[in-house]
């Protein structure tokens, strides 16, 4: 179990180093794009030697087999035993953790005798009950590779959020702290629960002059639309659950809508809050879940925050 921003991407480094030079075919599959299309430049850039293919749908590399190959779950039904070491990341991610059809195709795309590492900051219950039995094998990084506490959730009650989207209105909480941010001028993740919502709030903020878009899974013009934000062309980037993980934008803060919401599952929420603070120089990010009322989940997700909080400072005294 490791922290949302903990650097796990970067402590593989070594490893794979070991495993290239040693002539090993490497995998690292993940269940989503934006993850594999976040990964592909930091391993070109720290492997500049090396011949990496990145598989997605759509893909100019899909069907290579290269050394070192960052591959969406579903890439992996063209492979069998290919791979001396795949690495998953987010395995608890939909759609793998979900999905049997996926999980074979890892498990026939790697050779018979091969090395199975498994990345996650959300471990599913099945895993830290194998992991407590002796059965599954765990390494636990609780900090961050800057050593600076996870942002902790505020959670903000904003009344009847759905009445005020349907009257034409951003919540009165919710447009107050995203004004903050406009003139602090940071970067906003707003999560919000559906594709209608995400519409509404798009709309209804551009109103309100913030250079605002959004993305969900069926977007065609989702990747353009995060690299507009990454280089700061958007204020806000509204979003479903789809952005969740994988991807890392300089000081940025997060925000969720209709945090009671079912959809926001207390990993999803764990999650969402992990993309604030994850840079050096920008620590102390801002968490916000907007809610029309508490949930068992909104507050165990801000209990395991709190708790990988307390094991990080409890584990550097130690050190």
């Amino acid at each position: 179990m490791v922290a949302c921003g903990s650097g796990k991407t970067e402590l593989l480094f070594q490893g794979i180093e070991f495993a290239l030079n040693n002539g090993l075919t490497v995998c690292i599959a993940t269940p989503r794009t934006d993850v594999v299309l976040e990964l592909a430049p930091r391993f070109r850039q720290a492997f500049p030697g090396a011949e990496i293919a990145a598989l997605y749908g759509g893909s100019s590399d899909v069907g290579a087999l290269s050394p070192l190959i960052i591959s969406t779950t579903h890439q992996l039904l063209r492979y069998k035993e290919a791979f001396d070491v795949i690495i998953i990341d987010e395995v608890d991610a939909f759609p793998y953790s979900f999905d049997n059809t996926l999980q074979n195709a890892v498990k026939k795309s790697a050779k018979r005798q091969s090395a199975h590492i498994y990345l996650t900051a959300t471990p599913s219950a099945d895993m830290k009950k194998r992991a407590e039995s002796g059965k599954l094998d765990t390494v636990r990084i609780p900090a961050r590779f800057h050593r600076s506490p996870l942002p902790v959730p505020i959670l903000i009650w904003s009344g009847n959020w759905k009445r005020s989207l349907k009257r034409r209105k951003v919540p009165f909480r919710l447009k107050k702290w995203l004004f903050k941010h406009q003139e602090l001028q940071h970067p906003v993740f707003l999560f919000v629960p559906s594709v209608p919502v995400l519409k509404s709030v798009v709309s209804l903020l551009k109103k309100e002059t913030f250079r605002a878009e959004g993305v969900y899974a069926e977007d065609p013009d989702r990747n353009e639309k995060v690299n507009q934000f990454r280089e700061s062309s958007l204020e806000v980037l509204v979003t479903t659950t789809i952005l969740e993980r994988g991807v890392t934008v300089k000081n940025a803060q997060v925000g969720v809508l209709g945090a009671e919401s079912e959809v926001f599952t207390v990993s999803a929420l764990v999650q969402m809050a992990g993309r604030a603070g994850r840079h050096p120089e920008h620590t102390a990010g801002d968490v916000c879940f907007f809610h029309y009322g508490r949930t068992n989940s909104m507050n165990a997700a801000r209990r395991h925050i709190q708790n990988m909080n307390k094991m990080s400072k409890k584990e550097m005294l130690i050190d």
